[in-house]
């Protein structure tokens, strides 16, 4: 009874001893319960979930614009009507986003001239995939300061506008001019140069040789206008002028001559006036119910 078992060990050896890369420490840091998901998971690389740079909301507001589907809306009032954060907030949010390459939003021209801004979702900056039209190329980088040199981009030449006939174009232009002066009463945005108005003039003069009305114009103009900032109001007027030309009114037969309106003259018979030729010295009663001598 008084000898060891020197074959024993001298103390039961803990999980910890069996497994060295299992932690000792029961208390402290996070433990993961996962379960394998099957359906509706998303994908998120870890450069995003753990990125340095990028705020908590940035990189939350991040993981939620990957999981949506193609073709949700993701600009910043749908976002803010989602969450509790703010217009302002989400907005700082996406351009913490855009600035790392994970998003990238552009302004594109519908087809009914209507400016709307697309957002592209990078879930890998940097990556370019060949088969998908949405690539998120790396931003190029930007050179220095002294290697910019001042460069002025050519403008860009507004779009054609439809042209009256000459006779309208002649008495309609001063209308024309001071209307689309006015639109910028309905949006501030509206603010024309005058060689935009130029340019625009006969585009209204033929609106307005069709019969419209100045009203109607001006919200043909004007209504479901885009909520971003306008680059080049000029280039969406001359758009909607042509897009969306009335057609020519009703054809009408012309008037004929009006009606010849003799002088008064006092009847030779009951002095009354009446109206007739120099030749009539009669008025009608009186040729009718009486002989005279001429």
């Amino acid at each position: 009874m008084g000898t060891e078992n020197p074959s024993a060990p001298s103390r039961a050896q803990s999980a910890a001893d069996r497994n060295p890369t299992r932690s000792r420490h029961r208390t402290g840091g996070i433990v993961h319960e996962n379960t394998r998901h099957t359906t509706r998971f998303t994908v998120i690389g870890n450069h995003l979930t753990q990125h340095p740079e990028l705020s908590l909301l940035a990189i939350g507001l991040g993981c939620h614009i990957q999981s949506l589907p193609a073709g949700t809306p993701a600009d910043i009032k749908s976002l803010a009507a989602r969450f509790k954060e703010g217009t302002t907030r989400i907005a700082a949010a996406l351009r913490e986003l855009e600035a790392h390459g994970y998003l990238r939003r552009e302004r594109v021209r519908t087809a009914t001239g209507r400016i709307i801004t697309r957002t592209t979702s990078c879930n890998q900056p940097g990556h370019r995939r060949e088969a998908a039209n949405t690539d998120c190329p790396a931003p190029p980088p930007r050179p220095a300061a002294s290697d910019r040199a001042p460069q002025r981009r050519p403008r860009k030449a507004l779009p054609a506008v439809p042209q009256p006939t000459q006779a309208a174009a002649t008495a309609l232009h001063q209308r024309a001019t001071d209307l689309l002066g006015t639109l910028r009463r309905l949006d501030s945005r509206l603010l024309l140069s005058a060689a935009d108005t130029a340019h625009l003039v006969p585009g209204v003069i033929a609106w307005l040789e069709r019969e419209v009305t100045p009203t109607a114009l001006r919200h043909a103009l004007t209504a479901d206008l885009p909520d971003d900032p306008l680059r080049r109001p000029a280039a969406l007027l001359a758009h909607r002028l042509t897009a969306h030309l009335p057609p020519p009114p009703p054809y009408r037969a012309p008037l004929g001559p009006p009606p010849v309106r003799h002088p008064l003259r006092t009847c030779e018979g009951c002095e009354r006036a009446f109206r007739a030729p120099e030749t009539e010295t009669h008025c009608r009663d009186c040729r009718t119910t009486a002989p005279f001598t001429r």
